[in-house]
């Protein structure tokens, strides 16, 4: 079924998901950035990350911060170090959304087809 046009105004003035979460942290080249390279190895410090990135070690800080509140990263803390890790699950729901939207467009796709090729729908 495809949604109404009052359906994605619900959805766009309901509370914000983990999707949505996910996908205004990964809206950012350094938070994706960031993300692959401790994805890339088992945890990593900020310290660690911003020797290889041209900013500061507190801008790399706010960087994970953000990725930590939306769920993609946690945080281990071993003496005065804070380990960051990766956890993939809340990936799974921007996954969801996208695969969501993604049938949607198909569904409307293949309904215009059906139209310019002067095929009739059922129950229309």
């Amino acid at each position: 079924m495809i949604p109404s046009d009052a359906d994605w105004a619900r959805a766009a003035l309901g509370e914000p998901s983990r999707a949505d979460a996910v996908f205004g942290a990964l809206s950012d080249r350094t938070r994706r950035t960031l993300l692959a390279a401790i994805a890339a190895g088992p945890a990593a410090t900020a310290t660690e990350l911003a020797a290889d990135l041209p900013i500061s070690r507190q801008a790399v800080l706010k960087h994970l911060n953000a990725l930590a509140d939306a769920g993609l990263l946690e945080r281990e803390r071993a003496g005065r170090e804070v380990r960051y890790r990766v956890t993939p699950a809340p990936l799974s729901d921007a996954v969801s959304w996208m695969t969501d939207v993604g049938e949607q467009w198909d569904e409307r796709l293949a309904a215009l087809g059906r139209q310019l090729r002067g095929e009739r729908t059922a129950g229309g």
